[in-house]
């Protein structure tokens, strides 16, 4: 079983990469508001909101990813549980796509545009993930090093994706989006743990 743990090690570290898209869409990086754009800010508490228990989901598919390069767990094991993982991931995305789709645009310069390239990119995420769950799936479980080399591959996607995927997000929540997003609590929990993810 040498090849699963070390494989999957790097598997976990491109995943830890991933969680970064989330954040993205937390916006806890700006400033707080000062309550002048009420509508604004109600705007930022649903996608918020909406976010939450995804982020946690997102988190929970990275942490038993993680888990499984600590002992040496048989292939199989490994196999049904990086595609559970990347199925939860997948559902996340497009439930959180859905849930910037329900907002609407937030009430800024080129706002329809962004929130409409922020949901066309978590659906290409959630699709991406959906992929990644089938190739898990496809793996040979039977044959050690193939299923490395499998691994191998999917840990170069993965790793690509959490490189590419969050231009869009970035955008949307630049400026008073972003302020607006920092004053409200879940979108301050929501990014928490990943913070404190082990690399």
């Amino acid at each position: 079983m040498e090849g699963t743990n070390p494989v999957n090690k790097k598997l976990a570290a491109a995943l830890s990469g991933g969680a970064v898209l989330v954040l993205a869409l937390t916006g806890c990086s700006g400033s707080s508001d000062d309550g002048k754009n009420d509508e604004l800010n109600a705007w930022a508490k649903q996608v918020c909101d909406g976010v939450q228990p995804q982020a946690r989901k997102i988190e929970a598919a990275s942490a038993a990813i993680q888990k499984q390069t600590s002992d040496n767990t048989p292939t199989t094991t490994v196999q049904k549980t990086d595609a559970q993982a990347f199925q939860d991931m997948s559902d996340a995305y497009k439930a959180i796509g859905a849930a910037v789709s329900r907002a609407g645009a937030p009430k800024v310069d080129g706002g329809p545009k962004k929130q409409q390239d922020a949901v066309k990119e978590l659906n290409d995420l959630g699709a991406s993930y959906a992929t990644l769950k089938q190739q898990v799936d496809k793996l040979d479980t039977k044959d050690q090093a193939k299923f490395a080399d499998g691994l191998k591959d999917i840990a170069t996607q993965l790793d690509k994706l959490s490189r590419t995927g969050n231009d869009a997000l970035k955008t949307l929540e630049q400026g008073d989006v972003g302020k607006a997003m920092a004053t409200q609590p879940s979108c301050k929990s929501a990014s928490a743990p990943a913070s404190t993810a082990k690399s």
